[in-house]
């Protein structure tokens, strides 16, 4: 008998190993990396894997896990269960409870061992869950390289592909490997594995190593290892022909190499089973119902052969190369084999089979809440049986549900509303009514992420409600839910929704915290709307019909719109203060974070901008405490970004920006980050693709507009920003001149753009053009105002620009070097006052402003004003700024952080979580410094920077 496929040695693959081995080698040195391994059925792909694993066993932990077969009812979390239980295994359960904290809980839904009783979900979250996850890997990497094998991604769960994507971006140091294996011709164009393959691959997250046929001299290689001897060309031959380089076709052709080859590929997977003896092909049609390895307990149940024969069958069946033993558990050798056996049985049989499968894990899963459903639903529907398969499938939706993997609780709602017509009792099989389903369900693919079939389903729940019948909370809460997922998908029609639902609550429930809930729902899209006496009416009745309630959250809800509501309205003081209230009465992570996320914008849009950035930094630390730092801590850092922009750190920015904060969550949350990085392209000149970034969101924005105000004026300050990138003053004015004639309450996002149209009436007057209209236009804007809002540096700078004096334009110079004004305004006034000294006849006084000037908007990094200030340098014939002298190269303001970081004594790993940047960033920052100051090592920069004569000797242009 010719040895089984996993004797033989691996031949043809030496440059792929060479591949893997070359990630490892960076992964050694701290750069996290993911590969993944893709080809045909048979190519080699877990053989490539498990060949590298045993090499670098001594020196790394393998944690491997599998995807299962389970057709549309596919395990939660499939092969991450087992690789987090093996990190487990190899740290202790202590240690593991020492390094993720809080998130232990946590991860007890997925790991009950680590936690004393159940985890109560009220106590955790998604968030949660997917932090704790990737602090247990972070804190395994510490003591050893960790090297994570995915097998058969093509079978992964949508909950699966969501936890991998989060981990490719928040994974961003450590010493981790993502390996991970796919069928290729498994993978249908569109589906959810499809999907997460080609965003990854986009986004330069996964590297992809593609499995070629081997040659000739590698299939003779294998074929002559396992025949024993020389193999005639004759054979060679015919070995190419059938099986055209695959290595698991060529081992099954050589295994048949002492009788006649069969025709077909089906006959070729099936002729070691006919081979086998009936006790053993019984066995191993057992084994082919089972989508995970079997153990011998549950192989004797199932089989119900004496046990003598049992045993022979199985030894035969090992002998034979189809199954395997491994950890003590039997498997077929290669899923081909399975899928063959499998398919070969006949209808009756495979349904025997399947309801033997179904009753035996019914059996052990009595009276435990086990992760079995999704295999019970599996089963059950292969086993024909409709009532079971919907048992079944509510109970794996309800399971998946408390783990909060959604998307695979959305499959199994879905399979359950299937089946319902061929239940006679459904609601009482499924233990829940029909609507009560289609309102959970909703609500799951809403949490999933697919607003489009969330808004389906609560569309089919209420044209299914019966006012006259139906409960009226849960009337109201499908209305409310139905205004939801509109909200989320930037569309119009929840506001009468939203009253429809309130008016439901007031006269048939009389609870006053659901009818607070609503209230407070209410004022916060009227708010959004611009509608702000009716948002804060609607905040003041939340709170006195909240102020009984067992938490406090609802009133720092109302107060949180209240505050916004007010400072729209001018009233900035008072809203400050409701601000500070919200604070104080959040007592849930939600409210807290809801309170950071809104304030943080307020002070943006009053151009506090550090303070807006120190808030949303602390609402960071928080969110790591909460464990939630990169899920909803990445929402509040997604609310750093445009404060930050302002402040010129382009570079953090694009460092934020690439960490793609808002992957997979709200529509509405992209289209916020989406105006950013238009921002930061028309920043950086790269006008074309900031242009097509705009033309590709135009639409939502203009849709979503229409309800939110904010991404009304988001749609202008895009417009503005690509305009100004292509050189379109005009165009860029116009857009904010038919800003002004909008009748819709003018809200604080005004203000920015009112400033930027002073730089652009300032560039225009510069080139002759008539100015007068759009400079009255603007003034009166600005004159219209609260007083609250007027006489600070804005209105000086944007008095100087309108009106540009010596003596104005001196007083908005120096205001504009202030951490409250956007700095741009730095370089444009300067470029401003250099004009006017050139026109006042000091040609040597304009060439030092402008030399401040071009220094600054090289600093900077923007295109824009470097290109303004040289062709005004051309233009006015003054000479080009003067450069550093030799040997003194000046450092930009990211180095001179980074300087700053070092002298504290910081690490890399340190500096770049200090400012959000990676790594590997931090190192050539570092080589920079070190360069440029004409030091060898951190110690000699750190002196320098603590001596008083390095300030003034090296002092950078611009200090940040």
């Amino acid at each position: 008998m010719p040895p089984s496929a996993p004797s033989a040695e691996m031949v043809g693959r030496e440059a792929e190993l060479l591949e893997v081995r070359r990630l490892f080698a960076g992964v050694r040195e701290g750069v996290p990396a993911a590969l993944l391994v893709e080809g045909e059925a048979g190519i080699g792909k877990s053989r490539l894997v498990r060949e590298f694993a045993v090499e670098i066993a001594p020196t790394a932990d393998v944690h491997t896990g599998w995807c299962l077969d389970l057709g549309a009812s596919r395990t939660p979390y499939g092969p991450l269960t087992g690789i987090l239980r093996s990190i487990v295994a190899r740290m202790g359960v202590d240690r593991v409870r020492e390094s993720v904290g809080v998130g232990a809980e946590a991860l007890g839904m997925l790991l009950p061992e680590l936690v004393d009783a159940p985890t109560d979900r009220e106590r955790t979250s998604p968030e949660r869950l997917r932090d704790a996850i990737a602090s247990l890997i972070e804190a395994a990497a510490e003591r050893a390289p960790q090297v994570l094998v995915v097998e058969d991604l093509h079978w992964a769960d949508e909950s699966t592909l969501a936890i991998l994507s989060f981990l490719l971006r928040a994974l961003t140091r450590g010493r981790v490997l993502l390996l991970i294996t796919c069928r290729s011709d498994d993978v249908r164009r569109g589906d959810a594995v499809s999907r997460f393959i080609g965003e990854a691959t986009r986004a330069r997250l996964l590297e992809r190593l593609t499995l070629a046929r081997l040659d000739e001299d590698a299939v003779r290689e294998l074929a002559e290892q396992i025949i024993g001897q020389p193999l005639s060309e004759t054979a060679l031959d015919r070995m190419q022909v059938r099986a055209e380089g695959v290595p698991f076709f060529i081992e099954e052709i050589a295994g048949c190499a002492n009788g006649p080859l069969p025709d077909g590929l089906r006959d070729l997977l099936l002729a070691r089973f006919d081979r086998l003896g009936g006790d053993a092909q019984h066995v191993v049609q057992v084994v082919s119902g089972a989508e995970r390895p079997l153990t011998h307990p549950l192989v004797t149940r199932l089989v119900d052969l004496p046990e003598q024969r049992l045993d022979e069958a199985i030894r035969e069946a090992t002998r034979s190369g189809i199954l395997v033993v491994v950890d003590d558990d039997y498997r077929f050798r290669h899923a081909l084999l399975r899928e063959a056996v499998h398919d070969d049985l006949l209808p009756g049989e495979r349904a025997r089979l399947h309801r033997a499968y179904a009753e035996t894990l019914e059996a052990q899963c009595a009276g435990a809440d086990s992760g079995d459903a999704a295999a019970l639903a599996y089963h059950w529907q292969l086993a024909q049986d409709d009532r079971k398969a919907l048992i079944a499938a509510a109970d794996a939706m309800r399971h998946a549900k408390a783990q909060y993997a959604f998307a695979s609780a959305a499959r199994f709602g879905e399979l359950v509303l299937e089946l319902w017509p061929q239940v006679p009792d459904a609601a009482d099989a499924a233990r829940i009514e029909r609507l009560d389903l289609l309102l959970v369900l909703g609500s799951i693919l809403r949490n999933a992420g697919d607003g489009e079939r969330a808004l389906a389903v609560a569309n089919v729940a209420l044209a299914e409600v019966d006012p006259e019948t139906v409960d009226p909370r849960l009337h109201a809460r499908l209305l409310r839910n139905k205004a939801l997922y509109l909200v989320n998908l930037g569309r119009l029609g929840a506001i009468p929704l939203l009253q429809q639902a309130l008016a439901i609550a007031e006269e048939h429930v009389g609870d006053e915290t659901f009818r607070a809930e609503l209230l407070n729902q209410l004022a916060s899209r009227r708010m959004i709307a611009g509608d702000r006496e009716e948002a804060i009416r609607l905040a003041d009745e939340a709170e006195r019909g909240a102020a009984g309630a067992s938490s406090t959250d609802q009133l720092s809800i109302a107060a949180n719109v209240r505050g916004g509501s007010l400072a729209h309205l001018g009233r900035v003081e008072e809203g400050v203060r409701e601000y500070e209230r919200a604070r104080e009465l959040a007592t849930g992570p939600n409210a807290e974070m809801r309170y950071r996320v809104n304030y943080s914008d307020l002070l943006t849009l009053l151009g506090r901008y550090r303070e807006a950035v120190e808030v949303a930094e602390e609402g960071l630390r928080r969110a790591r405490e909460l464990r939630v730092e990169r899920t909803s801590g990445s929402i509040m850092a997604q609310n750093m970004v445009v404060p930050l922009l302002e402040l010129g750190e382009i570079e953090r920015v694009e460092e934020m920006l690439s960490r793609d904060f808002v992957q997979g969550t709200l529509r509405v949350f992209r289209m916020y980050m989406s105006m950013t990085r238009v921002r930061v392209l028309a920043w950086r000149g790269r006008s074309a693709e900031a242009a097509e970034m705009l033309r590709a969101w135009l639409p939502a924005f203009e849709e979503t507009g229409v309800s939110e105000r904010q991404i009304w004026y988001d749609r202008v300050m895009m417009t503005v920003a690509v305009a100004e990138s292509a050189g379109d003053l005009r165009g860029a004015l116009d857009a904010i001149l038919e800003m002004l004639k909008d009748e819709q309450p003018a809200l604080l996002h005004q203000r920015r753009l009112l400033l930027e149209a002073g730089a652009i009436i300032a560039e225009l007057r510069a080139d002759g053009a008539d100015i007068a209209a759009a400079s009255d236009a603007v003034r009166g804007a600005w004159l219209a105002q609260p007083a609250q809002l007027q006489h600070d540096a804005w209105s000086i700078i944007l008095d100087a620009l309108l009106d540009p004096r010596a003596e104005t334009v001196d007083e908005a110079m120096r205001r504009a070097d202030g951490d409250d004004v956007p700095v741009t305004f730095r370089v444009i006034l300067r470029l401003e006052r250099a004009r006017l000294r050139v026109g006042e006849g000091d040609r040597a006084a304009a060439s030092t402003v402008l030399a401040e000037a071009a220094t600054l908007a090289e600093a900077l990094g923007n295109a824009q004003l470097q290109t303004a200030v040289a062709r005004f340098a051309t233009d006015a014939g003054l000479r080009s700024p003067a450069e550093s002298p030799a040997g003194t190269d000046t450092l930009t303001a990211r180095e001179r952080q980074v300087l700053e970081l070092i002298a504290e004594g910081l690490s890399n790993r340190q500096i770049g979580e200090r400012l959000f940047i990676s790594v590997k960033t931090v190192s050539v920052h570092v080589s920079a410094v070190l360069r440029k100051l004409g030091v060898s090592t951190r110690t000699e920069a750190a002196l320098l920077q603590r001596n008083p004569t390095f300030s003034a000797g090296r002092q950078p242009a611009v200090v940040p």
